[in-house]
């Protein structure tokens, strides 16, 4: 039970030495939590917090903490908390932590914060956080929280926090001078279109770091001085796109404008949009008002309004009907991103697919479970009915297959299934979602045999996802459940699993064909050789008679952080190889990952935009690609003959996988030699 004792605070002294003092107090009780066992650190830990509290409400307290912030760690305040894991925060979480009105849960976010920075700027060499990935999650941090840098706080903070208020700003003000007010801006500006190159389903992230930019610009008390620039077309993308809403008037007010509009004037406003809209990625509130007014001017403004080219104007004719009622349905001010996804959908040209078009006729009258509007209500707010939410989470999925993410979960499986049927076989899509949605069941089958996602035990994820979109949201869960009785039909088989559960899981296209560089029993990397011929032979356009790839293939790798440490293996597609605009093979593929430019240390950065990466993409050169994978699929009817790489290049590859997450699974060389790898000294 922590008591308080603020005759302790005016006997100390003041400025500095009062300061001095409570560093000492804080050092002993470090001390005290590093000497304790385990199971009494939770009787220390609230002498420590208390004590950082009072230290971060001085001045430099904060850069005291800093100090101090391995030492913090190891003597275990992070011990069995949310905090232990750095590698896993959510950045948009700090702010709920820092407005809480529970004094340790402020502290504890701070000294985080504290910690990460610590790390960022080289001083703290975490075993589970690199120095990059502290950086850029400070940087997203300080982007969801400006207004801790640039207001003071609100009557509702006084009154709910007190004196605690000025910690978070403390902690901002300190965060802000080590990494460069100059470059706050800047780099936020940077990150957010960084993120949007990838065209994400879910950008409400990305909306709010563009409010916050909105608010700085708009407030006259604050000075960017040069920063900012580039701002300006985000901010207008959201709040004002075009003319008749330059400043923002509201979609009502907004709405009566379009009414006394001639069609020369919805022209320019339907051009405005489009581009606002294809140029970021983003759709403002005012854009699905105008798609609802133009659906009685004109299929021509429409198709202009969406920014369709004769391939989307052809479908949108071909299925007006459908498309009108999609607009109606799922198109609002609460779900504007609907307008992207429907525009990029008809631009793919799904519809005329024969069963697709039925299917999007049964989502719109589809009957949501209980369950269902419920998930979907408690996440995405009342705002709009759960039946639009999910619609608008179907516009956006079958308009961009590869913009789905795992969110904070371990479900990389469900999310690239949902991925690969999107861009492959929407209409399967498109069954899962109604049986989802409205059965609260799915049945997949497993080698003949039926599988209920109701009847299997559990699935990856511990907890339920909430942190996804809207199809993600409500299919997720079945499909986790699914894919880990998979998992369980096959103990007692010799090698790993993923050899049969790929194909059943994803689907036929999948390669029977199997390959594994990891003896699954050991650990250790066995055939490494033969596995790389057998990848060039299967995927390089040169050795493979340049046969482009026809289907997107499940794989699997060894991410690793920028330090080349081992982090853990992930699900990913194969989505194509080719030449890239600077005569390089790279390997283009989709990572289910939220954020997909990853530096992966040893020189293997992965690029999201640049390197002839459609929207979502990822790719890297093949020979790199090569050196992270560690599992592949291919088809066993296929020519077989393995690769007649150069050994300069095997080499090369092998080098990659030796000095990174293949370091420590080396085996004996006697072992190597037997398992068909020649011994190459490295």
């Amino acid at each position: 039970m922590t008591t308080h004792r603020p005759t302790q605070d005016t006997s100390e002294p003041a400025g500095d030495d009062k300061l001095a003092g409570l560093l000492a107090k804080l050092d002993a009780a470090i001390t005290l939590l590093t000497d304790s066992l385990d199971f009494a650190k939770p009787g220390k830990l609230p002498r420590v917090l208390d004590t950082a509290r009072r230290v971060l409400l001085q001045e430099g307290g904060a850069a005291a903490v800093e100090a101090r912030a391995r030492a913090l760690e190891e003597a275990g305040v992070f011990l069995g908390s949310d905090w232990e894991t750095p590698q896993y925060l959510v950045p948009s979480l700090t702010t709920h932590a820092l407005k809480s009105a529970d004094p340790h849960t402020v502290v504890i976010e701070a000294l985080s914060e504290l910690r990460l920075l610590a790390v960022a700027k080289g001083e703290y060499l975490h075993p589970l956080v690199s120095a990059e990935q502290a950086h850029h999650y400070l940087t997203q941090v300080m982007a969801l929280n400006l207004w801790l840098l640039f207001g003071a706080p609100s009557e509702a903070e006084r009154e709910t926090q007190g004196r605690l208020a000025q910690i978070p700003r403390h902690l901002f003000h300190h965060l802000a001078e080590r990494i460069g007010y100059e470059h706050i801006i800047d780099k936020l500006i940077e990150e957010i279109w960084r993120i949007l190159q990838q065209r994400p389903i879910q950008v409400e992230p990305v909306k709010q770091m563009v409010t916050q930019i909105a608010i700085c610009q708009a407030n006259p008390a604050i000075d960017l001085g040069t920063s900012g620039q580039g701002a300006d077309r985000l901010v207008s993308s959201l709040f004002g796109p075009t003319q008749a809403c330059r400043e923002d008037p509201g979609v009502d007010v907004y709405r009566g404008r379009l009414s006394s509009m001639d069609s020369a004037a919805l022209q320019g406003e339907a051009t405005g949009f489009a581009r606002a809209m294809h140029d970021t990625g983003l759709v403002s509130a005012y854009h699905p008002v105008l798609l609802r007014h133009l659906l009685d001017h004109g299929d021509h403004l429409l198709a202009e309004a969406l920014g369709l080219s004769s391939t989307g104007r052809d479908c949108l004719l071909c299925y007006r009907e459908l498309v009108h009622a999609l607009i109606r349905g799922g198109v609002h001010p609460a779900t504007p991103q609907a307008a992207y996804g429907l525009a990029l959908m008809l631009e793919r040209g799904i519809l005329y697919q024969p069963p697709v078009a039925p299917a999007m006729w049964r989502q719109l009258g589809l009957s949501l479970s209980e369950w269902s509007q419920q998930r979907l209500n408690l996440t995405f707010g009342d705002a709009i009915s759960p039946r639009a939410r999910l619609l608008e989470g179907v516009l956006c999925m079958l308009g961009q297959p590869l913009g789905v993410g795992q969110g904070n979960n371990p479900t990389c499986q469900s999310a690239r299934a949902l991925s690969m049927w999107a861009y492959n076989d929407p209409d399967y899509l498109l069954q899962m979602v109604a049986w989802a949605a409205r059965d609260d069941e799915i049945i997949m089958h497993f080698e003949g045999m039926p599988l209920s996602s109701m009847a299997s035990l559990s699935g990856v994820a511990q907890t339920l996802p909430m942190d996804l979109d809207p199809v993600s949201l409500i299919v997720v869960p079945h499909l986790d459940r699914i894919y880990a009785e998979m998992g369980r039909r096959c103990i007692g088989r010799e090698g790993d699993p993923h050899r049969w559960v790929n194909p059943e899981f994803h689907g036929w296209w999948s390669g029977r064909g199997f390959r594994i560089n990891v003896d699954v029993a050991t650990g250790q990397l066995q055939d490494l050789d033969t596995f790389l011929r057998h990848f060039y032979a299967s995927y390089h356009p040169y050795y493979n008679g340049n046969q482009p790839l026809i289907h997107p293939q499940p794989a699997g790798i060894a991410v690793t952080d920028s330090a080349a440490r081992f982090i853990g293996w992930h699900a990913i597609t194969v989505l194509r190889v080719s030449l890239d605009p600077n005569d390089v093979m790279r390997a283009y593929f989709f990572n289910p990952n939220n954020d997909s430019g990853q530096d992966w240390g040893d020189g293997i950065k992965v690029s999201t935009a640049g390197k002839g990466e459609r929207f979502g993409e990822s790719s890297l050169p093949f020979e790199q690609f090569a050196s992270r994978l560690y599992i592949f699929h291919y088809d066993p009817l296929e020519r077989g003959e393995l690769a007649q790489i150069t050994q300069e290049e095997l080499d090369r590859v092998t080098g990659y996988v030796h000095r990174s997450w293949g370091a420590d699974r080396i085996p004996p060389m006697g072992l190597q030699a037997d398992a068909g790898q020649e011994p190459n000294g490295n």
